[in-house]
């Protein structure tokens, strides 16, 4: 296909799962006039792992996830994790809310649902650990509500399925945090994506496959078959956002950053018992999780949880895993052969060496009975029945492996964020400073600026679009020639006779609320607070050291 073919927009997400629907409705309401398109390979959005039956529907604020807060070899317990998943989804509500509020998305009880979070352990020790995270969280405001027992009525109470049947001596232990949530991500999801496609200048596309990705100087060509009819079309975009789950890792390669080169996928299925007997469903009100047993790995751990899909209330317990080389539940077996390269082979070697007790616990898992399974759910339902519940293919996902210098490579239990080097850098709009020239001084000096009160700012500063789009892309042009990190504040002159001139750069500005560094980003519709996340986000990322 000829380049001059191709249709331009700004923004291309592929996947047309929660997190390229997030993405772009978030694109759109920052600036609405971006063009965009969602690509999605299948019939319609969110029915991989955004789907609500392929996956625990957890509005996950580590209220009740005990490998959020891990136990030091000192016996302390690590909070941190816990603290920035809670304020990471203190977040999301506020968008849902603010999505809410302006009509572009249902009433809250479409996909969010109150539903409590509890914490439940077996044993002297889990309970020992219990204890102390309890103690440790509750010291944070976020977690200020957490309630703790060891009275079994009191756990019968709070949730009465765990009781009866069970061994009188046992010790038991439990937390509970009454604001917890149940979400279904496919709803708000999909809800999103209609709000996309009614925006101009914006579209959600399925029935697309991405057939290759790449550079040509100007942004990304983005090729796409159409699974339906064959036809083919490209797209160049400025940027392009990978949303597809285990389908993002061959699309990664694709692109042929280097950034992406070392990547290895390792797919992992999953199964629940679902039951939908609504004397049973009425009984238990909640989300419980425990502790993975002893050697098996942290996605493993086991969890009964009230799910609310479409307004009817069920029970999942699991899950259950199991191995597939499938990237995606409707995917291929061959994506996993096809996904090794000669840069993520050795990695990939070596976390098959590191992990034999991830690959005797996925083939013992897949070698279980439903009688086996069902001893399991008894573990914490003891008077369960095996006629009440049912086996629900889950969603798939696919565990990172990265390089690693000393062990050549490790498999990674969570989210990794990949992006190219030459990534976005953003320009706020220009301020500008009145009255310098009618200071004692005649310029902008120590005393114009700090004991005299004659200089203002006006902000945005009243320039044309032409000039505002200059003088930011000057600053872009300039934070990028001297290699800056995380910001600058970049100084120009601007005069009728000599036109822009550089002043200077200043790669730590004033950071108070009424500095003018934040007052510009608020200017751009980017807060005080958003704007201190930002920077404390790109400073962790960047990890430690000089640079």
């Amino acid at each position: 296909m000829a380049h001059n073919d191709s249709q331009s927009v700004d923004v291309v997400l592929v996947g047309a799962g929660i997190m390229s629907a997030t993405l772009g409705v978030l694109l759109k309401e920052l600036n609405p006039g971006l063009t965009l398109e969602v690509v999605e390979l299948r019939e319609s959005g969110a029915m991989e792992s955004s789907n609500p039956w392929n996956n625990a529907g957890t509005g996950h604020a580590a209220l009740c996830e005990l490998n959020y807060t891990p136990e030091g070899a000192d016996g302390s317990i690590d909070i941190k994790k816990s603290v920035s998943i809670n304020a990471q989804f203190e977040e999301s509500k506020q968008f849902w809310a603010y999505l809410i509020e302006k009509g572009a998305i249902n009433a809250p009880k479409t996909f969010i649902n109150p539903v409590p979070h509890m914490s439940f352990v077996r044993g002297n020790s889990g309970i020992a650990f219990l204890k102390k995270r309890f103690e440790a969280l509750r010291q944070h405001h976020a977690f200020a509500e957490m309630e703790y027992t060891e009275d079994r009525a009191t756990i019968a109470e709070w949730a009465p399925l765990l009781i009866p049947g069970r061994d009188a001596n046992e010790p038991l232990a439990m937390t509970r945090v009454q604001g917890g949530t149940d979400v279904n991500f496919g709803a708000v999801t999909e809800q999103m994506l209609a709000y996309l496609t009614n925006q101009p200048n914006a579209k959600v596309t399925c029935n697309q496959r991405v057939t290759d990705l790449k550079r040509d100087g100007k942004g990304w060509l983005v090729d796409i078959k159409d699974t339906r009819s064959g036809a083919t079309r490209q797209l160049r975009s400025k940027f392009v956002f990978l949303g597809a789950g285990g389908g993002a890792l061959p699309l990664l390669q694709l692109s042929g950053i280097p950034e992406g080169k070392g990547f290895g996928g390792f797919p992992v299925s999953g199964q629940w018992l679902r039951c939908d007997n609504p004397e049973i469903v009425k009984q238990h009100q909640a989300k419980v999780y425990s502790q993975a047993a002893v050697g098996s790995p942290p996605m493993s751990v086991p969890h009964l949880d009230t799910r609310v899909v479409d307004g009817k209330k069920s029970l999942l317990f699991g899950p259950y895993a199991g191995f597939t080389t499938k990237f995606l539940k409707y995917g291929s077996f061959l994506d996993l052969p096809l996904s090794v390269r000669p840069n993520n082979l050795g990695p990939m070697l070596a976390v098959a060496r590191d992990n034999m007790d991830l690959t005797r616990y996925l083939i013992k898992e897949v070698m279980q009975s439903e009688a086996q399974r069902l001893e399991t759910l008894r573990g914490f339902y003891p008077e369960a029945k095996a006629e009440d519940w049912r086996l629900e293919v889950a969603g798939q996902r696919v565990q990172i492996i990265k390089k690693d210098p000393k062990k050549g490579g490790v498999l990674q239990f969570g989210t990794e964020l990949v992006a190219a080097a030459d990534g976005t850098i953003a320009a706020s709009v220009p301020a500008k400073l009145n009255g310098t020239e009618d200071s004692a001084e005649g310029f902008y000096g120590f005393e114009t600026k700090y004991l005299d009160n004659e200089v203002t700012a006006t902000i945005p500063a009243p320039y044309d679009e032409a000039l505002t789009a200059q003088l930011q892309e000057m600053a872009v042009t300039c934070f990028k020639a001297l290699n800056c990190k995380s910001l600058a504040r970049v100084d120009f002159f601007v005069s009728p006779e000599h036109g822009i001139v550089l002043n200077e750069i200043n790669t730590m500005p004033g950071f108070t609320p009424i500095s003018m560094y934040p007052q510009m980003w608020a200017a751009s519709g980017v807060d005080y607070a958003t704007l201190l996340s930002v920077m404390v986000d790109t400073a962790v990322g960047r990890g430690t050291g000089l640079r």
